[in-house]
């Protein structure tokens, strides 16, 4: 018993992380994300303080400069504690135009935490990869047409380029 005990712990501990590893290129998003991709690397796009007010959401991404977690004042404590030397920050979205289903996408990898009517919200899906410039990652949620809070934490950068879209059915 104890050799069979022993023999399953190191075959366990043995086995190889590869369906941990996180998939790689743009082609191994679980949906299309030129769209996103194209509003994260806009040329165009606004450079954003962390706390700012938008009135509506922006057509393409924005940068937003994050600080340390401590020093971002996010309005709700993130759902996920930001490891030591990340970054923070967040954007309040005053008015969506229309409620529905919404891709957030994120230029680099971080957390994201919806907040809407005094609620986190849970996507209803996700999506990521490494190696593809522009885009790390995007989730999709349901929102409903109300202020909304972006929060962002767990950036290994001080900056990030976010993008709110409505989702292409």
């Amino acid at each position: 018993m104890r050799t069979a005990l022993i023999v399953a712990l190191v075959l366990f501990v043995g086995a190889p992380t590869n369906a941990a590893d996180e998939p790689s290129g743009c082609d191994k998003f679980k949906w299309p994300i030129e769209r996103e991709r194209a509003a994260l690397t806009a040329p165009d796009r606004a450079n954003l303080a962390s706390g700012v007010e938008l009135p509506t959401l922006a057509a393409n991404g924005v940068t937003l400069a994050l600080v340390a977690p401590t020093d971002a004042k996010l309005p709700t404590p993130p759902e996920r504690s930001p490891k030591e030397g990340t970054f923070a920050g967040f954007v309040r979205v005053k008015t969506l135009p229309n409620a529905g289903l919404y891709t957030i996408s994120l230029s680099s990898g971080g957390w994201v935490d919806v907040v809407q009517n005094g609620s986190f919200l849970k996507p209803t899906a996700h999506s990521g990869a490494t190696d593809c410039d522009g885009i790390r990652k995007t989730v999709k949620f349901e929102l409903s047409a109300s202020p909304l809070v972006v929060q962002v934490s767990g950036a290994k950068e001080n900056s990030i380029s976010i993008a709110i879209l409505p989702t292409e059915r």
